[in-house]
């Protein structure tokens, strides 16, 4: 079954036209100024009660706008509008990397930064022309290993501005893993913080590609030299180096939840579609505020925030991802969108129910959407969100970092009934569901999920063979997820490719049983695996995860499981913590060791 929505033709491909209406008192004139920007020009005018948000194609002999642009026109009619705000919300205990959580401080004081879009454009200058002066060029790849920052975004777009590729890296990494994403990706320069100062350290002989390393922070240690010392010295004009929408941008690394991180190559065109997907599903405009939690490292958190970049909008990085954090930072910043994972809105939901928060206490009328993504969202969690929060527009998003990450399939805020589906083709996306000869299922058949639009992946870094496995000829990615469309055309993710379970012969989807877990009012986290089974082959295994406060027993469970059809019944059941990486994703390859013990990434590497 294929389908499709708005179609993208790319460069100069957008018009996009959204109102949103109070109560009409007086007619509104729109002004368009086309000198404000090389392609294309945003402009916006309020009067009354409208809102107006444009983004024109301007004729120009270019044909083609890279994303630095958006950030030179911002630069250039907002100069001193806060754009960026980092927040720590309290002074946070000493740790180790291990022990950090999907977002963490690495300071130990309570503060609040923030920085104007001119300061913004400026820092990304003289960061772009340090790196032109130790030699860098088109081409080259750079990474960047920081937590959230304030210093994260300049740094990325000062890399874009001197043709070089941004190669942001995971802080969860090992030394090892860095050293490996290092080599895989080419790099010659490493950006770092002080989080990372040791594995560096362990590292530092033995990666023989990067002649650069620059340091982020107080007390530069001897092997990198410091990046505000020597960016300082810099002069802050554009370099003013051609960009082109087919040239390589960014290599992003996969998550690894299958397999050790595969390097994924994106050109300029894929990182401006984003921002064009990104503003047409959630119609941001200069009054919105974009509270982000989740690491800039991942395409997802990036992504969501281009919405804020296209738009000249505000937007606020919180180290912490605690309830009362969450909301107070909401309340005091006047967020108008926020974007959580699960767990997160769990916990805020959970967090209210026990009384530690009062809504009442809090300004949160601005705030108009919540959207969700990174895993399937259980209808009963929107279900209560609705009961807290009735006015809350609410949206879910799919996607993944080999198509620059979320709005290649979402729901849409006007379609909340269908809560459960991940949606319809994105803005400028087509979607197909496939059998295991890539022919389209009749509606209602599982088959895989494959998407194919300007986002698109160019191919797998270095890797011809992984490439070919998921992108075909005609620009089709075959994502490894497995799915279904119902009769309105919605798309419902059944589970990914690899996770099937086979039980005796019988197909078995575990994203199915723990959506179904999920709804137990005890259960606040649920993963479902298949372990080795002498006679059938596999059978299922839960970990689960109960709320705090509260206890469960194995008994319990299968009572509540007496509704599912036996064979979907889990067989085992463990109580743990489920484990998550980063961006949200359950980390099966983690239980599965622990469980069956094998490893995926052991078996690649080997």
């Amino acid at each position: 079954m294929q389908s499709k929505a708005g179609q993208v033709k790319l460069p100069g491909f957008f018009m996009a036209f959204s109102i949103r209406q109070k109560n009409i008192t007086e007619n509104v004139k729109i002004t368009l100024d086309f000198n404000a920007l090389k392609c294309y020009t945003l402009t916006e005018r309020t009067a009354g009660a409208f809102f107006f948000y444009a983004l024109t194609e301007h004729e120009t002999e270019e044909d083609d706008m890279p994303i630095t642009d958006f950030l030179v026109r911002n630069a250039e009619l907002y100069p001193n509008e806060v754009c960026l705000v980092e927040i720590n919300p309290a002074e946070q205990k000493s740790r180790t990397w291990r022990e950090y959580e999907l977002i963490e401080s690495d300071r130990d004081e309570k503060y609040r930064r923030e920085m104007t879009w001119e300061d913004f454009d400026r820092k990304s200058n003289r960061f772009a022309n340090l790196l032109l002066s130790r030699g860098v060029k088109r081409g080259d790849k750079v990474a960047i290993l920081l937590m959230n920052c304030l210093e994260w975004l300049p740094i990325y777009f000062g890399v874009l501005k001197t043709g070089a590729l941004a190669v942001p890296m995971n802080y969860r990494y090992t030394a090892d893993e860095i050293k490996y994403c290092l080599d895989l990706a080419d790099c010659s320069v490493l950006v770092f913080g002080p989080e990372f100062i040791g594995r560096i350290e362990d590292i530092a002989n033995r990666i023989p590609k990067v002649k650069e390393m620059f340091y982020v922070g107080e007390d530069c240690p001897s092997f990198a030299d410091s990046y505000e010392k020597y960016a300082a010295y810099c002069t802050s004009k554009n370099p003013g180096i051609a960009l082109t929408d087919d040239d390589d941008a960014a290599i992003y690394f996969s998550s690894g939840t299958t397999g050790f991180p595969k390097a994924i190559l994106h050109a300029h065109r894929a990182l401006v579609s984003s921002c064009i997907t990104e503003q047409k599903h959630h119609g941001q405009t200069r009054d919105d505020v974009f509270l982000c939690i989740p690491p800039l490292y991942h395409t997802g958190a990036k992504m969501h925030w281009f919405g804020s970049l296209l738009s000249a909008s505000k937007a606020v990085l919180l180290r912490g991802v605690k309830p009362e954090w969450i909301i107070e930072t909401v309340s005091r910043e006047k967020a108008t969108i926020v974007w959580l994972l699960v767990p997160w809105a769990q916990d805020i939901l959970d967090t209210i129910d026990r009384g530690e928060i009062d809504l009442d206490k809090y300004e949160l009328s601005q705030w108009r959407l919540m959207h969700v993504g990174a895993q399937p969202v259980p209808p009963s969690l929107i279900k209560r969100w609705k009961e807290h929060f009735p006015n809350h527009d609410y949206d879910t998003n799919y996607g993944l970092s080999e198509s620059i990450g979320p709005g290649c399939v979402h729901l849409g805020i006007e379609n909340i009934e269908k809560v459960g589906a991940i949606g319809v083709p994105g803005y400028g996306w087509e979607c197909d569901i496939v059998d295991e000869n890539r022919k389209s299922v009749k509606q209602g058949e599982v088959g895989e999920l494959a998407v194919k639009g300007p986002g698109v992946m160019k191919c797998y870094y270095k890797d011809e063979a992984a490439t070919k496995a998921v992108l075909s000829d005609d620009g089709w990615l075959y994502t490894g997820d497995m799915a279904k469309q119902d009769e309105d055309g919605f798309i419902y993710l059944v589970d990914r490719k690899k996770d099937v379970i086979i039980m005796g012969g019988e197909n078995i989807y575990p994203v199915q049983i723990e959506d179904y877990l999920r709804a137990n009012n005890k259960i606040a986290d649920v993963a479902v695996i298949g372990v080795p089974d002498p006679r059938l082959g596999e059978v299922t295994l839960a970990v689960i995860q109960v709320k705090e406060g509260m206890s469960m027993t194995e008994e319990e469970v299968n009572d509540f499981c007496l509704d599912l059809p036996r064979y979907k019944r889990p067989r085992k059941i463990v109580f743990m913590d489920v484990p998550r990486n980063p961006t949200g994703k359950i980390e099966k390859p983690k239980l599965r060791k622990q469980f069956c013990g094998g490893s995926l990434v052991e078996a690649q590497i080997k």
